[in-house]
């Protein structure tokens, strides 16, 4: 099973690629299938492709029920 998880854009790179924390982990992903992305955007990353944008309000939610699967909420 492949999980898709909300990432906050930190970085926008050359080539439609962008980097944020991915659960305390930066990582790399292309956001070539969304349209405009910005710094602080919350995006959907799934296989390493940002895949949809998601409001902030509705990207909060789904890290905090990560973070009580991991003991930490």
């Amino acid at each position: 099973m492949c999980l898709a998880i909300p990432i906050q854009i930190e970085d926008l790179r050359a080539g439609e690629q962008a980097t944020g924390a991915q659960l305390g982990v930066h990582v790399q992903f292309s956001t070539a299938v969304i349209d405009n992305p910005q710094i602080g955007d919350y995006v959907l990353v799934h296989a390493g492709i940002a895949i949809e944008k998601l409001d902030e309000a509705e990207a909060l939610e789904t890290l905090a029920v990560w973070a009580d699967i991991q003991g930490e909420g």
